[in-house]
């Protein structure tokens, strides 16, 4: 009788532990490329949606991780940007940047979360651009979902900021994810 009553507690452990796939229609990354050099009132500020393609988090393991696909990602329309412009800059972000083609996914996986009073500490890799480097993020809970905001240098995962006018105007090295996760219901 109690191996059968452990057995069921085991099992019942065991699904309780498992990942929830992440709600990818809710869940959500922004990227904000600034502007940079001399002449950078010439330039233009982008944000970039980055949609979450797959993905899972569990909550009793306190794990997460996510795959984009970099051919999805998508500029938002700048009302100061001309059509043709807009569509250039998409080009180039994924031509020049992101080279979709060559690097086709950009991947997160957690290895370490702590809890820090109200936040988590995630601790995982971040596979970008063909280059894997340990990243440290800061999340909060956010209604049934997490949030967060990091920098990355863009140099660290061998991206070249593009630049124009021998530097007078490019992008900044720094960029800005915001993230907002939310596991399925």
């Amino acid at each position: 009788m109690r191996i059968k009553v452990s057995l069921a507690i085991f099992a019942a452990a065991i699904a309780a532990a498992q990942d929830v796939p992440i709600d990818t229609a809710r869940s959500t990354i922004t990227i904000h490329v600034g502007k940079a050099g001399l002449l950078s009132a010439a330039g233009h500020e982008h944000w970039v949606n980055a949609p979450i393609s797959s993905g899972s988090i569990d909550q009793s393991a306190l794990r997460v991780n996510f795959t984009v696909e970099s051919a999805k990602m998508a500029v938002k329309p700048d009302p100061k940007v001309d059509a043709k412009t807009q569509a250039q800059i998409q080009k180039d972000m994924e031509q020049m940047t992101l080279e979709t083609s060559k690097f086709p996914e950009i991947m997160f996986r957690s290895s370490k979360i702590e809890k820090t009073g109200e936040d988590w500490k995630v601790e995982g890799t971040l596979s970008l651009h063909g280059v894997t480097k340990p990243v440290v993020v800061m999340v909060k809970r956010s209604g049934d979902g997490y949030a967060a905001k990091t920098m990355l240098k863009q140099t660290d995962f061998g991206i070249k900021p593009v630049s124009v006018g021998g530097g007078a105007v490019k992008v900044k090295n720094e960029i800005e994810l915001e993230f907002a996760i939310f596991p399925k219901k």
